[in-house]
């Protein structure tokens, strides 16, 4: 009788990360960053599907590896936000709750499949004075084994994560306009693609969680709204 092929739990932790990594780092990176007047969320993307997305009246959804899984996180966001906002209220519903949603749910099958899932995603929560406990921003990374950080000021996933971080490390400021927010956004993305790439406005997606919207705070920018802010 022949033995069983024996692989240590730690080698598939390993492999499975690296098999993650490897899809991840395929993708085109998405940069999040707090501006002077909410949340700004732009991504490296000249295709129709959209990397980026509303769940909740104040909070948005950022994802990068393969397509159809993280777009069914997304839809998994909503439904959760909308069922947790329904069963109690809409205040209730926040952006640290999704995260720890999500973080479970890419955790158990990282830990459970063999195939992780090949994908990072972005939670981001915009502020608002109406609601006590609520006047701050929040920005939340989910990796694709389930880790969850949070983060101030801005939020990298996808692509060449370190050259596109650099710039924002070195050239990000609390409470910039929204012009030169963009601007430094596509500066970032740029560095991302070690010039490669001439990204434009319709090479880019940009959304917003805007704080001084009432009601539902996210909005999507056109490619002319986002040309109109890239020449001013």
């Amino acid at each position: 009788m022949s033995m069983p092929f024996y692989v240590s739990p730690e080698q598939v932790m390993a492999d499975k990360a690296e098999y993650a990594r490897k899809g991840i780092a395929r993708g085109k990176s998405i940069v999040a960053l707090e501006y002077e007047g909410g949340i700004l969320l732009i991504a490296e993307n000249a295709t129709s599907l959209q990397k980026l997305g509303e769940i909740y009246d104040r909070i948005a959804f950022a994802g990068v590896g393969k397509f159809s899984e993280f777009d069914q996180l997304r839809k998994l966001g909503v439904r959760y936000a909308d069922t947790k906002g329904y069963a109690y209220s809409r205040e209730d519903v926040r952006g640290k709750g999704l995260a720890n949603a999500y973080s479970q749910a890419v955790g158990d099958v990282f830990t459970r499949e063999i195939k992780p899932l090949e994908v990072e995603v972005i939670v981001v929560e915009v502020g608002d004075d109406q609601f006590p406990g609520h006047e701050k921003h929040s920005i939340y990374r989910v990796k694709f084994d389930g880790f969850i950080s949070d983060h101030s000021g801005f939020c990298v996933i996808g692509g060449n994560v370190d050259d596109v971080q650099g710039v924002l490390e070195n050239e990000y400021r609390k409470d910039m306009p929204l012009g030169e927010s963009i601007l430094l956004g596509r500066k970032s993305l740029d560095q991302g693609t070690d010039g490669s790439a001439s990204l434009t406005s319709e090479s880019l997606e940009v959304c917003l969680l805007d704080r001084t919207r009432q009601g539902r705070k996210f909005t999507r920018l056109s490619a002319d709204e986002v040309q109109g802010m890239l020449d001013a």
